[in-house]
């Protein structure tokens, strides 16, 4: 990618040097792409490069291993609702999942799409309930883009596919309520929403972030990548807190 011209999403900000820093954008046909934006801890471009931010990139490279220059016009700033606690946590969370979870340079365009849609009902929603479905849908999309998906389709066990209740942690498959009787305490939750569509109650979207929360540390976030569940912990309990 000696040269490129894109709108993106700002996943990652990492100071470098003095003056610099390395921006990790997620773009609509070219997956998640690094660069390095002189000047990139200035005032002028502080804001500009904020996670959740939209921007127009413009990343030019000599060659295909080098590390491209990056210059960024803001397009879309989310920068008020940082001041706001819990779309703050929401905002960290998902473009430090993102940036965390996706290798670089490959496509995932049903992921921008829904990353863009999850800032935006953030953005929009009066209050969490109104875009905590659309993250969990995220997570739970970016586990299948990863070739980690759940299969909510029909139960493990006896093949059923009405009456799915609860998750297998070791195969990652529905159960349904029947084959589950004696075993629940070892499964999780399948809030309704994910098999019937539609909002979901307060227990339903905090069953629904336990679950994917649980795949994403299994099988995504490992290694030098679990310190980013710190951002997810903070999330998790501001939830908690807001409907206490």
């Amino acid at each position: 990618m000696p040269s490129l011209s894109t709108t993106a999403i700002v996943c990652a900000v990492r100071h470098h040097g003095e003056h610099g820093a390395i921006i990790r954008l997620l773009t609509p046909d070219h997956g998640l792409l690094p660069g390095y934006v002189r000047g990139g801890r200035s005032r002028a471009l502080r804001p500009v490069l904020l996670p959740g931010n939209i921007v127009k990139a413009d990343f030019r490279a000599r060659t295909e291993d080098q590390l491209a220059g990056l210059t960024v016009e803001l397009a879309q700033s989310r920068a008020p609702l940082l001041a706001e606690p819990l779309p703050a946590v929401a905002i960290d969370w998902s473009c430090a999942l993102t940036a965390a979870a996706l290798p670089e340079g490959t496509p995932y365009p049903a992921l921008h799409q829904a990353l863009d849609g999850v800032l935006g009902a953030v953005e929009a929603a009066p209050a969490a309930r109104g875009w905590a479905v659309a993250l969990v849908r995220y997570e739970l999309l970016l586990l299948a883009e990863l070739g980690f998906g759940l299969d909510l389709t029909r139960c493990a066990v006896g093949g059923d596919t009405d009456d799915l209740a609860y998750v297998s942690p070791r195969s990652a498959a529905a159960v349904s309520r029947a084959a589950a009787v004696g075993y629940e305490a070892r499964l999780l939750p399948l809030p309704p929403f994910l098999i019937e569509g539609g909002m979901g109650d307060w227990t339903q979207l905090l069953d629904g972030l336990r679950l994917t929360g649980f795949f994403l540390e299994r099988s995504i976030l490992i290694d030098r990548r679990a310190d980013i569940l710190a951002a997810r912990e903070r999330l998790v309990d501001r939830l908690k807190r807001a409907v206490a």
